[in-house]
């Protein structure tokens, strides 16, 4: 694979560089990366599974290395590597059906009983139905009398006749690889369309006149305000600006040109504007197992000050931020320091950063990150509905394997 492996090199020296900044974007380079490893990957006629979970494995040790802050790498990776033994084991569950079939093909009854009218399906597409059933129905949606269907489409095979009884173990083998291939596009088009799927749920949580608080920057953010703008509510932004980088700058002028009413405050100003906010609404770096956020640097005290005044707290995040570790492991880096630049003027404090005087000096800590705990954590927004904290476990659950949670 030496095509692929340049591209895995080369996606490497951008995680160490930092050149590719926000959780949706590196996991998107991520899922494709690593869907282009497996399309050509070799793979025995035997223990296929094993062969496309090494290779990816392989890959993925490199990318959490080169970026281990970034935890929506390790996230989509172990997602991968969850589709791979969902789909190794639902071939082999119909490769065994299969078989019993060979055995009982004189009994008529049996064939009927065990429902060999009805096709296999991908592992993955049943996963993403069963998963689009979490999502409770808004009020809006029962009001409206709108129907949701919240079944997996089956439909009878009418042409199914003894060649299909004759399908052997390895024929259904040879499926993995498309069936994988098949599953990491859901994961790609879920990761690509969780703006979206977040956004449609503003209506039900922002109401007329209220005033809403964020922090820093996020794009989920932006087009959650900016949907339920589209839906005729009325309503107030306080934009904490985020300092240092100050992104929050940024947001702000976005919801301005969205036609947003939006107050820029400084971050030491939360506490004293938080007796006018009617919810606080930010967006997460990752969400940990035990529904633990961590966010951008500051959002502690948005939480702290949120609690102090009995305001909701919400946490909007994608799937592909909901990790599968604690903040307690040792192998999760949950900071990293960015340059001291960013406070200061190195011109205008050079002498008190002189280390080599005698004299006392002056040292620069500049976090990217904050952890918020869950306890202080209201509601967790995701592209499969609104979640409490506590719930965060099952979610988890469903989405990784228990034997790659270590890399």
């Amino acid at each position: 694979m030496p095509d692929v492996q340049s591209t895995v090199v080369e996606f490497v020296n951008k995680l160490r560089k930092r050149k590719i900044e926000g959780s949706q974007a590196t996991a998107k380079y991520t899922v494709e990366l690593l869907r282009s490893v497996i399309s050509h990957q070799r793979v025995p006629h035997a223990n296929q599974a094993a062969a496309l979970i090494d290779a990816v494995k392989a890959v993925g040790e490199q990318l959490i290395a080169a970026n281990p802050v970034e935890l929506a790498v390790g996230n989509v990776v172990r997602r991968v590597l969850h589709i791979i033994r969902e789909e190794d084991l639902s071939l082999t569950t119909a490769a065994m059906g299969g078989l019993d079939l060979l055995d009982a093909s004189d009994d008529d009854d049996v064939d009927n009983c065990k429902g060999i009218g009805f096709p296999a399906m991908s592992a993955a597409v049943v996963a993403a139905a069963a998963r689009s059933t979490l999502r409770p129905p808004s009020l809006q949606t029962l009001l409206e009398g709108t129907p949701e269907s919240a079944t997996v489409p089956y439909t009878s095979s009418s042409g199914a006749d003894s060649e299909s009884k004759t399908a052997d173990k390895s024929s259904l083998t040879r499926k993995l690889k498309h069936d994988v291939i098949e599953g990491v596009n859901q994961l790609i088009q879920e990761i690509a369309g969780c703006h979206e799927q977040i956004a449609e749920q503003a209506i039900e949580h922002i109401h007329q006149n209220e005033v809403i608080l964020t922090l820093g920057s996020s794009r989920t953010v932006l087009e959650f305000l900016c949907a339920a703008k589209e839906k005729k509510r009325s309503f107030r932004v306080f934009v904490a600006e985020g300092a240092p980088r100050y992104q929050g700058h940024l947001l702000a002028k976005e919801l301005v040109a969205r036609g947003l009413q939006t107050t820029v405050i400084t971050d030491s100003a939360v506490f004293a504007m938080i007796s006018r906010v009617n919810m606080v609404i930010i967006g997460a770096h990752a969400v940990m197992a035990n529904g633990g956020v961590i966010g951008p640097v500051g959002v502690n005290m948005a939480a702290l000050a949120a609690q102090k005044h009995a305001v909701p707290f919400v946490v909007l995040a994608g799937s592909h931020k909901l990790c599968p570790l604690y903040p307690h492991n040792p192998e999760v880096l949950l900071n990293e320091l960015r340059s001291p630049s960013e406070l200061l003027d190195f011109g205008e404090f050079s002498d008190c950063l002189d280390f080599g005087a005698g004299s006392g000096s002056l040292q620069v800590v500049n976090p990217t990150f904050d952890y918020v705990p869950p306890n202080l954590v209201s509601l967790f927004i995701t592209d499969t509905g609104g979640h409490n904290p506590s719930y965060m476990y099952r979610l988890i659950a469903d989405y990784y394997s228990a034997d790659d949670l270590v890399m």
